[in-house]
């Protein structure tokens, strides 16, 4: 299972790069020169993650009346 770690892009030249910190290349064992594959997953702001739970994101709070609990007793 892969590992995950923040890291911020800086830029290199003409191009953006990320550090691997030091923890996860002792654990992960990687040399100079290796190729690795990495994966990204880049933070989006919570308007944007609400919108992936389409109308769920734009419903009402409510709140229970609990008139249903009261009759029982």
């Amino acid at each position: 299972m892969a590992k995950t770690f923040k890291t911020k892009v800086r830029k290199v030249g003409t191009s953006f790069g990320v550090l691997i910190p030091k923890d996860v290349v002792e654990r992960e064992n990687i040399r100079e020169g290796e190729e690795v594959t990495v994966g990204l997953l880049k933070v989006r702001k919570v308007e944007e993650v609400l919108k992936l739970f389409g109308s769920a994101g734009r419903a009402k709070s409510f709140r229970r009346d609990r008139k249903d609990r009261l009759e029982r007793y």
